[in-house]
């Protein structure tokens, strides 16, 4: 019996480096949760101290605390820990990984992040299949990795040929009026513009998207586009960019492609969505073939003004 309680006493003392990894978590999530978490516990590697008091304020008004309770997975590297569990944030639960660094008996919050790759995992070479993530996750890491070169083009091209001629570059207009009215061949070109608008935003970018009407003159989108989520939800961008040229640039990209399908384009945010309103002048089919629609159908008009447009520089 006494060899008995002496093997449990053992194997139910917890290590002490272990305790100690149990405080520090359980310090921060009572300090976030009471509002007392100041900048002091705060070294972010990757954005400002006050942007990082920001996302962690939204993120205290909108957790679930239960979920909180549950004993995350710890992991270790040299001085760093990080804190690993899932939580739930507007409907969606994901695994969200909570770096610290500790010194000298106390801790620092330096990030936190909801995509995780656990390539940690992965055993010896040869490899050829890698732990995947859900397309959700994927769709953003894309959007993010072209939006944050999109932003610092833009302020290489403004310090070296100023605002208005950083912005024209984005005017990518024809190409997409092409690939719409080719790939959607099928119903007219205004219309294949709105309808590949809606496809391309929703399967290629994983943007939340809604074709509200779609008539031979007026057409209503409402998009919630990852990319001005990535504003608001994302650390670096906001400290790289204005949020008034931030939009300018997709100000700029969308308006030159509803100009090249022909179509007037109204956009009106609300937080990270925005309604698109296009309106096209009635077609006078009195005026001939020349300006009906169906010589707008023609893909060799377009594709051919596309065509002419690109070479002009190189045949001046």
């Amino acid at each position: 019996m006494w060899f008995t309680v002496i093997a449990l006493s053992f194997f139910l003392v917890i290590p002490v480096s272990a305790q100690q990894d149990y405080q520090v978590w359980q310090d921060f999530v009572h300090d976030l949760r009471s509002d007392q978490l100041t900048e002091n516990h705060l070294r972010p590697v990757y954005m400002t101290k006050p942007v990082m008091q920001q996302f962690l304020q939204t993120m205290r008004t909108r957790t679930d605390w239960r979920e909180w309770e549950q004993s995350p997975e710890v992991l270790h590297r040299d001085d760093t820990v990080y804190y690993v569990l899932p939580l739930t944030f507007n409907g969606q639960r994901k695994t969200f990984c909570f770096t610290f660094v500790t010194s000298q008996g106390n801790w620092y919050l330096q990030h936190f992040e909801s995509i995780l790759l656990r390539l940690d995992r992965v055993g010896p070479p040869p490899i050829s299949v890698f732990p995947d993530v859900e397309d959700s996750q994927k769709e953003w890491m894309r959007e993010e990795n072209a939006v944050t070169e999109q932003v610092r083009l833009f302020n290489w091209l403004v310090q070296e040929k100023g605002r208005q001629a950083a912005l024209d570059w984005f005017r990518d207009g024809r190409g997409y009026a092409v690939s719409a009215a080719t790939w959607v061949p099928l119903v007219p070109p205004y219309r294949a513009f709105i309808l590949y608008l809606c496809w391309e935003q929703m399967r290629l970018r994983g943007s939340r998207v809604t074709l509200e009407r779609l008539e031979d003159t007026s057409a209503v989108v409402s998009l919630e586009p990852i990319y001005l989520r990535l504003y608001s939800e994302t650390g670096h961008l906001r400290e790289q960019i204005s949020k008034e040229d931030f939009r300018a640039i997709f100000d700029t990209i969308w308006q030159d492609r509803a100009t090249a399908a022909g179509w007037r384009l109204d956009i009106k945010y609300e937080e990270t969505r925005c309604i698109l309103t296009f309106t096209r002048p009635v077609v006078n089919v009195g005026l001939g073939p020349a300006h009906s629609d169906r010589h707008l159908h023609a893909p060799g008009n377009i594709c051919g003004a596309f065509l002419v447009a690109s070479l002009e520089p190189w045949i001046r």
